[in-house]
C-alpha cells in the first residue's frame, strides 16, 4: 500500500536536473565519455548513427540513479565499474527510445528528427540492436551474475511492455490496472535496475539493496505518470516532440482513463481519434477541457504524487548523507518537470 499524501512529506525543493546532480558531476562528466566511448565502432555508418543519438541529448537521470544509489550505500566508485555501469543502463534506456520511436512512427525526439525518420526503420531497428548487444558485452567485464541477472530481467520486462502496449493499442476500454502494468514494465523497472545496480556495485546488504530496487520502482512510475500527462499539459517546443501524441499512437494514459469513469459517452470519440490519428473528433482544447472538467488530470497528478511520497518513504531504511538527500529531492523534481 502507497504511504498517503501528505504536504510535508516531500521536501518544497524548485530542482533542476543540473541541480539534482550537481552532487555527481564529475561522475556523470566521465559517463558522458563512456557513453561516447562504448558506442564507438569501426563502421562509420554506425557512428553516424550514433553521434545523431548523442546529441540529441538527455536529462540522464538513470545513470545519475546509479551514480547517487552507489554513493548511498557507501560505494567507491574508483574500486568498481560504476561509471562502465551507468553508461550501460543509459545505452539501454536509449535502445528501448530508438525501437519506441519505430513502433509509433514518431518524427522527433528531443526537439531533432527521430533515428527512424532520419534514418529509415531497418537502420533504426538495427540500430536498436546494436546498443542493446553492446550493453550487454560491456556489463559482462563486471564479472558479476547478480547485475547480469538485473539488466536480463529488466530487457525481459520492458519488452513485455511493449507487447502489453501493443495488444491493446488503439483500443480506449483498457484498465487501470493494465495502464500500469505497461508503464512499469517499460519505465519503472528500469528506474529500479538502476538503483538496485548501484546499491550492488557498491556493496549494499539486503535491506539496503531492497529499498533502492523499490524506490525507483515508486519514482519511475510517478516519473512516467507525469510524462504522461505533460503530453497533454504541456507543447510541442517544450516537449521536443509531438504535443498529444500518444492518444494519436493508440496510446490510452491514466488521465483517459478517469475520464472515461466519470464520462462513458467519451468512450466513442476517444476511439476515433485513435483510429483516425487525427483530433477531428473533438480538438486537443476541448479534450483538455473535458480532463479539467472532470478532474481527470488532477486525479492522475494525486497518483504520480503518491508513488512520489512512497519513493522518499523508501529511502528511511538507508543511512543520512548528502547523496540519500539527493535522491530524497528527486521526487520533488519530477513532480515538477515541465518536459
Amino acid at each position: 500500500m502507497l504511504t498517503p499524501i501528505t504536504l510535508d512529506t516531500i521536501p518544497d525543493l524548485s530542482l533542476t536536473a543540473r541541480h539534482a546532480f550537481a552532487l555527481i558531476a564529475p561522475e556523470m562528466a566521465l559517463v558522458e565519455e563512456e557513453c561516447a566511448s562504448q558506442s564507438s565502432s569501426d563502421i562509420p555508418f554506425i557512428n553516424s548513427l550514433a553521434g545523431h543519438l548523442r546529441a540529441s541529448g538527455g536529462k540522464r537521470v538513470r545513470p545519475a540513479l546509479t551514480i547517487l544509489s552507489n554513493h548511498a550505500v557507501g560505494g567507491d566508485p574508483t574500486r568498481c565499474g560504476l561509471i562502465r555501469m551507468a553508461a550501460v543502463v543509459e545505452m539501454l534506456h536509449t535502445a528501448t527510445l530508438v525501437h519506441d520511436d519505430i513502433i509509433d512512427n514518431a518524427e522527433t525526439r528531443r526537439n531533432r528528427p527521430s533515428i527512424n525518420s532520419r534514418f529509415g526503420n531497418r537502420a533504426a531497428v538495427l540500430m536498436g540492436d546494436w546498443l542493446y548487444m553492446s550493453a550487454f558485452e560491456t556489463s559482462l567485464q563486471e564479472r558479476s551474475l547478480t547485475v547480469l541477472d538485473i539488466l536480463t530481467a529488466v530487457t525481459r520486462k520492458m519488452t513485455e511492455g511493449e507487447l502489453l502496449q501493443l495488444e491493446v493499442k488503439g483500443r480506449a476500454d483498457i484498465k487501470e490496472s493494465l495502464y500500469f502494468d505497461i508503464l512499469q514494465c517499460k519505465t519503472a523497472h528500469l528506474f529500479s535496475a538502476c538503483c538496485e545496480i548501484g546499491a550492488v556495485l557498491g556493496g549494499a546488504d539486503a535491506t539496503a539493496r531492497r529499498a533502492l530496487r523499490d524506490y525507483g520502482m515508486s519514482l519511475g512510475t510517478a516519473f512516467q505518470l507525469v510524462d504522461d500527462l505533460l503530453d497533454f499539459t504541456s507543447s510541442r517546443e517544450t516537449l521536443g516532440k509531438a504535443a498529444g501524441a500518444d492518444l494519436l499512437e493508440g496510446n490510452l494514459t491514466l488521465s483517459l482513463i478517469y475520464l472515461l469513469e466519470s464520462d462513458p459517452a467519451m468512450l466513442d470519440v476517444l476511439q476515433a481519434v485513435m483510429r483516425e490519428r487525427d483530433y477531428r473528433a473533438i480538438s486537443r482544447p476541448e479534450l483538455l477541457r473535458a480532463l479539467e472538467q472532470h478532474h481527470a488530470l488532477e486525479r492522475a497528478f494525486a497518483r504520480a504524487r503518491e508513488y512520489a511520497v512512497a519513493a522518499c518513504a523508501d529511502l528511511e531504511a538507508l543511512p543520512a548523507s548528502p547523496y540519500r538527500e539527493t535522491l530524497k529531492a528527486l521526487p520533488a523534481f519530477v513532480l515538477s518537470r515541465d518536459h
